[in-house]
């Protein structure tokens, strides 16, 4: 058997002798008490998009539930394991969160693969099927003209984010929380490159910067 890898180990010691002193006490509390974040975040699996890392979270702070490109299913309460549904059903029912952010990003490999339509990679073709439920029955994507790829590939992962709030509000305990004003919904798109956060304005419907809403003072 292949050794644990070194570079964990690495950063377990670093973490053990910098932040877990100053963290102590927390972690202990934690134990005894549970945890009870105010904030879920449905992000992507991808390496270079923690939202730990993006909100400068400690410990405890938000119950973080991550899939190929931050997809939310549709309600289906079928024999069928649904890994998404059942971290959101614990998230709203038990922890009572108040506040569910959905968090795409740039350059993201589930959606470019749903643009260019690449062959399975497997002959299960879990990626495929997974990425399917983005799209509705009878609904056409297609790269608009004049469009950039770039451009095309930039709005389907926003669309990704409009798709999976809608989504959201097929889940009859998620629906209900919202009517009584107790928990929240949210947008987020994190520019990779630039390291930039853009949230949802949902009555404008599109993405602002949260640097040019801090330097305006909003």
């Amino acid at each position: 058997m292949s050794p644990f890898p070194q570079r964990l180990i690495d950063g377990y010691r670093t973490f053990a002798s910098q932040r877990l002193p100053t963290e102590q006490s927390r972690y202990r509390e934690l134990s005894v008490r549970g945890q009870s974040p105010e904030v879920m975040v449905i992000g992507c699996c991808d390496s270079r998009v923690s939202p730990e890392v993006i909100f400068d979270a400690g410990p405890g702070e938000l119950f973080v539930m991550r899939n190929i490109a931050n997809l939310v299913p549709v309600y289906q309460p079928d024999e069928n394991a649904h890994g998404v549904s059942a971290a959101l059903e614990f998230a709203v029912n038990v922890l009572r969160v108040k506040h569910i952010v959905v968090l795409g990003h740039a350059q993201c490999g589930g959606i470019r693969a749903f643009v260019d339509k690449i062959e399975p990679l497997s002959p299960g073709d879990f990626i495929g099927k997974w990425m399917a439920m983005f799209i509705k029955p009878g609904e056409v994507v297609e790269q608009r003209s004049h469009e950039t790829m770039q451009k095309f590939v930039e709005r389907i992962e926003k669309a990704a984010v409009f798709r999976s709030l809608e989504n959201l509000m097929t889940f009859p305990f998620v629906r209900t929380q919202v009517g009584r004003g107790e928990l929240n919904l949210h947008g987020a798109y994190f520019g990779v490159a630039e390291g930039s956060l853009f949230v949802l304005d949902k009555d404008a419907k599109e993405f602002r910067s949260v640097r040019d809403m801090l330097q305006s003072g909003e």
